[in-house]
């Protein structure tokens, strides 16, 4: 009997241990944020969530880069961490979601979370 248990316990660690963590749901959002301009977003208050679509032009240093759309550019940051491995060049039509940030004295910048290259 103990030989069962040992093995059965020996066979769950097995199957923990193989078990990889990858994926979720791709696919439609049912709340997805709405896609806004630059100069839509420039009009929004501190925090605000937001999705832009357009490109990165140029890094500024220090996880900061231009981001520009039809309307106008904006300041985005970008951690270096979330990255993801993911190359963008000015050519690359992205969707940046973050959040509205407004300082006191300083340029309104977009603090992003995530990003999804589109072509």
């Amino acid at each position: 009997m103990k030989k069962i248990l040992l093995l059965l316990v020996a066979c769950s660690f097995a199957n923990i241990s193989n078990a990889q963590v990858s994926g979720g749901f791709v696919g439609p959002e049912g709340n997805a944020a709405k896609v806004i301009s630059i100069q839509e977003a420039l009009n929004l208050s501190d925090d605000s969530r937001v999705s832009l679509e357009g490109k990165i032009v140029n890094s500024l240093g220090d996880e900061k880069y231009t981001f520009k759309d039809a309307t106008g550019e904006i300041i985005i940051e970008i951690d270096d961490e979330d990255w993801n491995g993911n190359k963008v060049t000015p050519e690359d039509i992205i969707v940046i979601n973050g959040e509205v940030d407004k300082d006191v004295n300083e340029t309104t910048k977009i603090d992003v979370d995530t990003f999804t290259i589109k072509n």
